[in-house]
């Protein structure tokens, strides 16, 4: 079983802004890999999800890749 990357590396707050951390949480095309993939907890993997549509919305991560 996979670690909770945000519990391991003490991250209490998911940030919108933090487009680096959220990249590694998006496939090639640009969607959220599920937490079975990335072994994430299922309260972190919903602030993940909320953090990414943010910065979608904000215009920092794109809806899909090209």
């Amino acid at each position: 079983m996979k670690q909770d990357y945000f519990s391991s590396n003490n991250i209490k707050y998911i940030d919108y802004k933090d487009i680096e951390i959220l990249k590694k949480f998006l496939n090639p095309n640009g969607k959220i890999v599920s937490h079975k993939r990335t072994g994430v907890t299922s309260k972190n993997q919903r602030q993940l999800a909320m953090a990414v549509k943010r910065a979608r919305f904000m215009g920092l991560l794109p809806f899909v890749a090209k």
